[in-house]
């Protein structure tokens, strides 16, 4: 190895990544990019590594809480890539243990509280960057809350009054007129309600009920948002106080769609008996009414023959890509492009095309992918199709890691 040459391309990489780092983060960014070439940006990322796709990886928390990305169907983001947002459980020596979201600039990792929170359940995301999560209100209340990542100025929206809410996402249309988070309906936890919030008018109404949606992982279709799509966990079981004791019986999950506002269901042509069963990782893709997913890679939809799948309603679910054992599911904003982790070896980060299939390795995340969801990859890009936001404990603890995308992938996977 000619140590000269070595040399060389470790500045055009560095270069490379300084001119990135200034498109991304803007005005902001350049006082800060002389220590982020260092190694330690000035908002506290630390620069991993840059691994052989090109790809460099920024671990962008860095104290030992509890850190999540929050999930990976959609991007966590501004509109324009600015930001994106981040939960974690922190230690206060006089507040105690407080649950919060996080803002981050990308680029710079510059980092400000957004607000507390009572969890990660219900929360959501429009296109236009608007973030909903949920804070404890009074008594038995929860605030439904929103803010633009954009200015960071949370609002309440909604009073959610009650208890005993489902744990899974919540979803809202992407012209902010309804929300929708699962309910359990009863003190035994038998059966589980779909609640849709008419933010328009301040109205609520339960639009379907099923003692196996209680994780329904609700999505909104992006365009109209005439449908949600509904995770429904056939055959599970909850006892008397809520624990889980099986996720689902023999005949595995499946997705159903519900109308707007009317909750009329529409089944799908996925999970047994068309497919192996469903994952429970989904996603629309974009506007073009047809949702992405896995499903269990085994039989016909073994790695090698694709597990996974893009259906729509009222017709037979396509292989949408094949050659890895993908797992959790994201689109971009876009529509055109997908993320996913191969569920095997160092978990590569996988991203492709929505349409042809093509696909093309980002980087390796080198997590666990133990019990605990902070340790599963869960990617998503960012809307402008330049960083990949996930989870890793490379280094023995759950943090949340940047890695950008190659030069040039984007545009090869897109190019018929």
């Amino acid at each position: 190895m000619n140590p000269g040459k070595t040399g060389k391309r470790r500045i055009t990489r560095r270069r490379a990544m300084r001119d990135m780092l200034l498109g991304t983060a803007g005005a902001l960014g350049a006082a800060r990019v002389g220590m982020a070439q260092e190694g330690a940006a000035a908002g506290g990322g630390i620069h991993v590594e840059t691994q052989e796709t090109g790809s460099e990886i920024w671990q962008v928390t860095t104290e030992e809480n509890h850190h999540s990305n929050i999930y990976c169907e959609v991007p966590y983001c501004s509109a324009d890539s600015r930001y994106f947002v981040y939960f974690r459980r922190k230690n206060y020596p006089k507040r105690g243990r407080q649950s919060e979201f996080v803002v981050v600039e990308i680029g710079t990792w510059k980092k400000h509280v957004l607000d507390t929170a009572a969890s990660t359940s219900g929360c959501a995301i429009t296109p236009d960057g608007t973030f909903y999560y949920v804070k404890h209100g009074e008594g038995d209340t929860l605030d439904l809350m929103r803010a633009d990542l954009s200015d960071g100025k949370p609002e309440k929206v909604y009073e959610l009054k009650g208890k005993r809410w489902t744990w899974s996402l919540g979803t809202v249309t992407s012209d902010h007129r309804y929300y929708l988070r699962g309910k359990c309906m009863d003190d035994e936890y038998k059966m589980y309600g779909i609640l849709l919030v008419d933010l328009k008018k301040g109205e609520e109404a339960v639009i379907d009920q099923d003692p196996y949606t209680f994780n329904a992982h609700p999505q909104f279709e992006p365009g109209t948002g005439d449908r949600v799509m509904i995770q429904h966990n056939r055959g599970g079981k909850r006892d008397e106080k809520g624990k889980m004791i099986r996720s689902t019986g023999p005949e595995g999950a499946t997705l159903y769609l519900l109308t707007i506002p009317d909750g009329q269901r529409i089944e799908l042509q996925v999970g047994k008996p068309y497919t192996t069963p469903c994952t429970g990782h989904h996603a629309w893709i974009g506007k073009t009414r047809e949702m992405l997913l896995t499903v269990g890679a085994g039989e016909d939809y073994s790695y090698e023959k694709g597990n996974l799948l893009a259906v729509r309603e009222g017709k037979p679910a396509r292989v949408a890509a094949k050659g890895y054992r993908f797992i959790h599911v994201g689109v971009s904003r876009c529509g055109r492009l997908f993320s996913c982790d191969d569920c095997q070896g160092a978990y590569k980060i996988v991203i492709g095309s929505t349409q042809t299939g093509k696909t093309a390795v980002v980087c390796e995340s080198k997590t666990s992918m133990g019990k605990a969801q902070n340790t599963h990859v869960h990617p998503y890009l960012t809307p402008d199709l330049k960083w990949v936001i996930f989870n890793s404990n490379r280094g023995g603890f759950p943090h949340v890691h940047a890695a950008s995308v190659p030069d040039g992938m984007v545009k090869q996977l897109l190019d018929a």
